[in-house]
């Protein structure tokens, strides 16, 4: 398999090297995207919820904020904290500083996947232009040799274009399902932080009038 692939890369001429670099650019952002969306952004909203409602119903905001600083730092904890620990100054406060965390946080969940959708169109491009040269360089070559050889260049230049096409499709088809489903799982994340700051950010409001809102200087001094 591996030496077959081999040789149509090798017959697919120039245009081959260009869709290969686009293909390694697409593998190298899917897998980190991927990591990034399946490991270091989510984060157990319903866990982080029912303790940070346990916490505000019993007045307690110290020990929210100290919960949240001990999670995982993912998007969604980042914007809570910088909520929660707004809460002393006031309601427009708290909601100025997770619409800041948010600005700085959310682009880390929809960075760089937006590039797939431009290395798929690349890789069939790149592709259609190396099948269009490779039947130029077919056709030119044909009016110039003896009929005998006719054959065998045609055969090659055709082989040049339906391997820089196979090549282009087979990388810009992969390429263009992973960033669909990337794009629904960015969405989906940034769907449910936008949630569950809204959710907590009532639950500060309804809970207010029994909040401690002293924080001491440990916890002040996060803001």
């Amino acid at each position: 398999m591996l030496h077959s692939a081999a040789k149509a890369f090798e017959e697919g001429g120039w245009g081959m090297y260009p869709i290969a670099i686009v293909a390694m650019l697409s593998l190298a952002i899917m897998i980190e995207r991927l990591i990034v969306l399946f490991t270091k952004v989510p984060a157990d909203k319903k866990a982080i919820l029912g303790t940070l409602r346990g916490h505000l119903f019993k007045g307690d905001l110290a020990r929210s904020i100290r919960f949240l600083a001990d999670q995982k730092p993912t998007p969604l904890v980042n914007i809570l904290k910088a909520g929660l620990l707004n809460v002393p100054k006031g309601e427009v406060e708290v909601q100025a500083a997770m619409d800041e965390a948010s600005l700085r946080e959310i682009p880390i969940i929809e960075k760089r996947t937006g590039y797939l959708a431009m290395l798929s169109n690349a890789a069939t491009l790149w592709g259609l232009l190396g099948t269009v040269t490779g039947l130029i360089k077919c056709f030119a070559a044909v009016g110039q040799v003896n009929p005998a050889d006719k054959a065998t260049i045609l055969s090659m230049g055709i082989s040049e274009a339906m391997n820089c096409t196979a090549f282009g499709l087979g990388t810009a088809i992969p390429t263009l399902m992973v960033y669909s489903f990337l794009q629904s799982r960015s969405q989906h994340l940034v769907e449910e932080i936008h949630e569950t700051a809204v959710g907590v950010l009532n639950m500060v409001m309804q809970n207010r009038d029994k909040l401690n809102t002293a924080l001491d200087g440990d916890l002040a001094g996060k803001e």
